[in-house]
C-alpha cells in the first residue's frame, strides 16, 4: 500500500479498497456486478449478435402499428464558481494533486460543523432569477443517505424538502430542418435548483484490483438543477443543456466545463404509447458532453422500444454511457427516496434571503442576500444578446447564434465593428467563414486567435476603400494568421499586394485577354451578359486577384459594347 497523500489540513486521507480489505463495504456490494465486468460482457454481446447502432438524434420510433413516445428529464449538476467549498475554507482548483484540498469538515472527522459560503447561496438565487424561478426566501437543508467510498460522512447535504428556487423554465431553440434558419423554440420547465455539496473521486486501478480515493472535490457547491420530463429525444436535451451552459457562463455562476466535470448530467428516459401512462424509466449518469448526452438518450430510447416490442420488461436502474461503444451499460438497481433516508440538516439552520422591502431594520443590508440587488445586476443573458444583435446589427438570427454560442464571438464581432465602417454583416461573414475556420482547424477558442479585432477590422477596411480586392484580403488574412507581428498595410506594401487602379495597364491586360478568347467576346456582344463573369476572372487570374474589379467591368463593357 502506497503511503498516504498529505492535505491542506489534515493528513492520510487517501483511501484504499480492495477485494480483500473492503471491510464493511463489500456486504453492501455483494451481487452487485462490477462496471468493468458488464462493459466487457456487453462488448462480447455486442461482438456476437453485431448490433451495434449508430446513433443519430433523429430516433427511430419502433414499426409496430402502435407508435411510442419517449420522455426525457434531466438533472444537472452544475459547479458553482467560487474560491472556496460550500461549507469548509478549503480551495477549489481542478486537476490539484489528490487530496490537496481537504478541510477536516471534508473528510468528516468528529466535531466539525458546516459554515454555509455565502457566494454559493448568491450563485444560486442569481441562477434562478436568470431561469424564471421563484426564489423562496426560506429554504431547508436535509441530509441524504447513501454509503460511496468517496462520501466519507455516508450522506450528502443537500436541500430536498425546500430548494432555494423552484418552478422556473428554460427556452432553447432546436434546428427542425437542413437549413439553418429553419429553428424551432422549445421550453422546458424548471422544477427545483437546489444547493448541495459535492462527493469525492474514486480512481479505479484494475490492475491491482483497488480504488482510490481523492477528496479534492468533496464539498464543493454544486446547483442541481432538476428538469421536468419535457423533452422527447436527445436532440432537445442537448439542445437545453447547451442554452443553459451559456446562460451559467453569462452569469459567472457556474464556469460551466463539462469537460472538467463543472456540468454533469443526469437523464432520466422512458417510452409509452401515447394516451397511456408513462413507462418505467432509467437513469443514464453522470454525462460530460451535450454531444454524447444526445447520443446517450436516443440509443437509450431505440433500446427500451426494442426491448418492450420483444416482450421484454424494462428495469427501473441506473446505467453509464460507454462513448466508444455508443451505448448504455448497467450500473446497479435505482435508488428511491425511501433508500435515501432523508431527514432535516440539523447542523444548519434555514436558510433565508430578502428582497429590499423585508430586509430587518436591525440588520446591516450587506450582511444578507438580497434578491432585489441581485436582480438589478444579472447580466445581458444568451436570449437577450440574440435579439440585440438582429436588431441593432441587421444580421441574420441564424448568425446571431453562432456569435453567442461561440465563446468570446460577440466581443469579437462588436470590437470589430466600433473602429470600422464595414457593414456588420460582411464583419459577420469574415467571422464565420474565416476566422472560426482557422481556430478550428488548429483546435483553438475565439480567446486564442491570432487575429486581433483591431488588425482584423484593419484589414476589412483596406477592402472597403478599396485599396484591396477580395482575392488580395483572403491572402493578407492568411500571412497574419502566420506573422501576427505585421499589420495588413505592411504585409500589402512589402509586396505590393495594391490594387492596380491604373487604366492604361488595366486596357492593355484586357485587350490582351480579348484577343485569346475571340469566342466570348462574340457571345457577349449577342448579348450573353453572363459571359462578361468569365473575362473578368480571367484579368483577375492574371493580375493575381490585384486589378480594381469596378474598373475592369467597365473597360470592358466599353469595349464591348
Amino acid at each position: 500500500m502506497a503511503a498516504p497523500m498529505q492535505c491542506c489540513s489534515c493528513a492520510g486521507m487517501l483511501l484504499w479498497l480492495s477485494h480483500r480489505g473492503a471491510g464493511t463495504f463489500a456486504s453492501r456490494y455483494r451481487g452487485v456486478k462490477r462496471v468493468s465486468v458488464l462493459m466487457s460482457r456487453a462488448r462480447g454481446s455486442q461482438s456476437e449478435t453485431g448490433t451495434k447502432r449508430e446513433v443519430t438524434s433523429q430516433v427511430d420510433l419502433g414499426d409496430s402499428a402502435v407508435p411510442w413516445k419517449a420522455v426525457v428529464g434531466l438533472e444537472i449538476h452544475a459547479q458553482i464558481s467560487s474560491n472556496s467549498k460550500l461549507f469548509s475554507r478549503a480551495h477549489v482548483q481542478f486537476a490539484a494533486p489528490p487530496n490537496a484540498l481537504v478541510s477536516f469538515f471534508d473528510a468528516s472527522l468528529p466535531g466539525t460543523l458546516p459554515v454555509l459560503n455565502r457566494r454559493c447561496v448568491e450563485a444560486a438565487v442569481m441562477t434562478g432569477l436568470a431561469l424564471n424561478c421563484s426564489i423562496n426566501k426560506k429554504s431547508l437543508f436535509d441530509r441524504k443517505h447513501y454509503f460511496y467510498a468517496d462520501l466519507p460522512a455516508g450522506y450528502q447535504i443537500t436541500q430536498q424538502r425546500l430548494p432555494i428556487a423552484a418552478n422556473g423554465k428554460l427556452a432553447y431553440r432546436i434546428q427542425t430542418g437542413k437549413k439553418w434558419n429553419q429553428m424551432a423554440t422549445r421550453t422546458v420547465r424548471i422544477k427545483q435548483i437546489q444547493l448541495e455539496q459535492d462527493s469525492g473521486k474514486s480512481l479505479h486501478d484494475e490492475e491491482r484490483s483497488q480504488t482510490l480515493i481523492d477528496l479534492n472535490r468533496a464539498g464543493v457547491g454544486l446547483m442541481e438543477l432538476v428538469l421536468e420530463p419535457d423533452m422527447c429525444c436527445g436532440e432537445e436535451a442537448a439542445a437545453a443543456v447547451r442554452e443553459l451552459q451559456l446562460i451559467l457562463q453569462a452569469l459567472g455562476s457556474s464556469q460551466a466545463n463539462m469537460s472538467e466535470g463543472q456540468l454533469r448530467v443526469d437523464a432520466n428516459i422512458s417510452v409509452h404509447h401515447p394516451g397511456e401512462s408513462y413507462g418505467v424509466r432509467t437513469e443514464v449518469k453522470n454525462i460530460n458532453s451535450a454531444r454524447f448526452l444526445a447520443k446517450a438518450i436516443d440509443y437509450e430510447i431505440q433500446r427500451q422500444i426494442e426491448e418492450l416490442e420483444r416482450g421484454g420488461i424494462i428495469l427501473n436502474e441506473t446505467r453509464s454511457f460507454d462513448y466508444k461503444l455508443g451505448m448504455t451499460i448497467p450500473m446497479r438497481d435505482k435508488e428511491g427516496k425511501q433508500d435515501y433516508r432523508f431527514m432535516p440538516e440539523p447542523n444548519l439552520p434555514p436558510l433565508i434571503v430578502y428582497d429590499s422591502r423585508c430586509v430587518p431594520l436591525s440588520v446591516d443590508p450587506k450582511q444578507v442576500v438580497n434578491i432585489d440587488v441581485i436582480q438589478e445586476g444579472l447580466p445581458e443573458l444568451p436570449a437577450a444578446c440574440r435579439e440585440r444583435l438582429v436588431e441593432h446589427y441587421g444580421i441574420l438570427p441564424e448568425h446571431s447564434y453562432t456569435l453567442v454560442n461561440e465563446g468570446g464571438l460577440t466581443q469579437f464581432f462588436e470590437s470589430v465593428v466600433k473602429v470600422t465602417q464595414v457593414e456588420p454583416k460582411k464583419v459577420v461573414g469574415w467571422l464565420i467563414n474565416d476566422l472560426l475556420g482557422h481556430l478550428k482547424l488548429q483546435n483553438l477558442t475565439v480567446k486564442d486567435s491570432r487575429i486581433s479585432p483591431s488588425t482584423l477590422a484593419e484589414l476589412l477596411a483596406l477592402l472597403e476603400n478599396g485599396k484591396i480586392s477580395s482575392t488580395v484580403a483572403k491572402q493578407v488574412f492568411q500571412e497574419l494568421w502566420e506573422d501576427e507581428a505585421k499589420s495588413p498595410s505592411q504585409i500589402v506594401a512589402e509586396k505590393n499586394l495594391g490594387l492596380i487602379s491604373d487604366r492604361k495597364q488595366l486596357e492593355e491586360i484586357i485587350n490582351e485577354i480579348m484577343a485569346g478568347h475571340p469566342e466570348e467576346v462574340i457571345q457577349i456582344r449577342k448579348g450573353q451578359k453572363k459571359v462578361l463573369n468569365k473575362l473578368i476572372g480571367l484579368v483577375q487570374r492574371a493580375t493575381k486577384g490585384q486589378a480594381d474589379p469596378v474598373l475592369v467591368k467597365t473597360i470592358l463593357e466599353e469595349k464591348l459594347s
